[in-house]
């Protein structure tokens, strides 16, 4: 299988199943001489893991990582880094009913059309459990950012609806995402959401969900002005998302709906030493014509429900006789809940690639 990596100077190669002994990754092009050890990367996993609401799988797995290259004596070297985490909570038996069953809104059929086979437990490659090897490459680009740019960079996602459940604005809280099981910016949606999932779970059903990554502090300069433009790229790696359906960055679509004045972002003088002039909006949510701007980047995403229910759909075998499918098993029944990790470890790995591609061009 090919196309199991992303980037070009600082590029992650995930590898492994979901119900495989590990899965892991390598990370090629991290600089050298950064402190790096297991624990820089742990946190942001256990932000991750599941099992740790009931609104999420209850697949028990410690995530627990492993440096298995690339550091010595508490730095990186310049050589790929190897990480490894191993599958310790397997039931592969969920899922004797479906190997010969296509999943409706699964890739079972699509891996089945194009390779001839396909490793039907708990969807094999095409698991969401690959993203794990995403949030902790995402974790070691947050190092060399924190190295090369700064604390002052930050990377924070947030879920802004649940169906047709959406969060206030006005009522926007970073603080609050810490707080709660749905990384929600908005304390007073919680009962809604709370009692809204417990009815699909409960159901045996699931349901979808849109989430916001703001990434904070990024130099501008970085993107590439036609192929290789920053929104572009930040585009691809949030739709390899497994559930992705729709990335917008900045206005996005509503960005169709208005006039030229209304979605230009007006700019003043530069304040003081700041090499950079003032915006009064952010319309284009830190991207002009593929470059940072040194605005907040702002990217949204909408997720799919959970293709994964318990509900009997109709669909075929591999044989094209009609069967109806239900699929067992330990299930998200949100699986927007669990992605906002993924998608600022995305975000991470995208701005740090950038960011190197960018002074390998330029300079520092």
């Amino acid at each position: 299988m090919s196309d199991n990596s992303f980037g070009r100077l600082f590029r992650v190669t995930t590898w492994g199943e979901s119900h495989g002994p590990a899965i892991g990754c390598v990370i090629d092009g991290c600089p050298p001489r950064l402190k790096l050890s297991e624990e820089d990367i742990q946190p942001w996993l256990d932000r991750r893991r599941p099992g740790q609401s009931r609104f999420t799988t209850q697949r028990r797995e410690a995530d627990r990582v492993k440096i298995l290259s690339g550091v010595f004596e508490g730095q990186t070297t310049g050589t790929p880094i190897s990480l490894l985490i191993e599958n310790t909570d397997q039931r592969s038996r969920d899922y004797g009913e479906i190997a010969q069953r296509y999943r409706p809104g699964h890739a079972d059929i699509a891996y089945d059309l194009k390779y001839g086979i396909r490793d039907y437990r708990g969807g094999g490659r095409s698991s969401a459990r690959e993203t794990a090897m995403r949030v902790a490459a995402g974790a070691v680009a947050r190092v060399v950012l924190r190295e090369l740019v700064g604390k002052h960079l930050t990377i924070r996602g947030a879920l802004t609806s649940i169906g047709s459940l959406s969060i206030e604005r006005e009522r926007w809280d970073w603080g609050e995402i810490e707080r709660n099981p749905f990384w929600c910016p908005d304390a007073e949606i919680l009962p809604q959401w709370s009692a809204e999932l417990d009815r699909v779970r409960k159901s045996g059903s699931s349901i979808g969900a849109t989430l916001e990554v703001v990434a904070e502090g990024v130099p501008a300069g970085l993107g590439e002005p036609v192929y290789g433009k920053l929104d572009a790229e930040l585009a691809s790696a949030l739709m390899g998302i497994n559930g992705a359906k729709g990335v917008e960055i900045g206005e996005g679509f509503h960005a169709a709906q208005l006039r030229g004045e209304d979605n230009a972002d007006p700019m003043y003088p530069a304040e003081g030493d700041a090499k950079v002039p003032t915006f009064a909006s952010n319309h284009a949510g830190g991207i002009l014509g593929g470059i940072s701007t040194s605005q907040p980047l702002v990217a949204r995403m909408a997720m799919k429900p959970t293709s994964s229910i318990l509900i009997p759909v109709p669909s075929v075998d591999r044989t094209g006789a009609p069967v109806e499918v239900q699929t067992k098993g330990r299930h998200d029944p949100c699986i927007g809940v669990r992605a906002v990790p993924v998608a600022e470890a995305m975000v991470a790995c995208t701005v740090v690639d950038h960011l190197l591609r960018h002074h390998a061009q330029c300079g520092w």
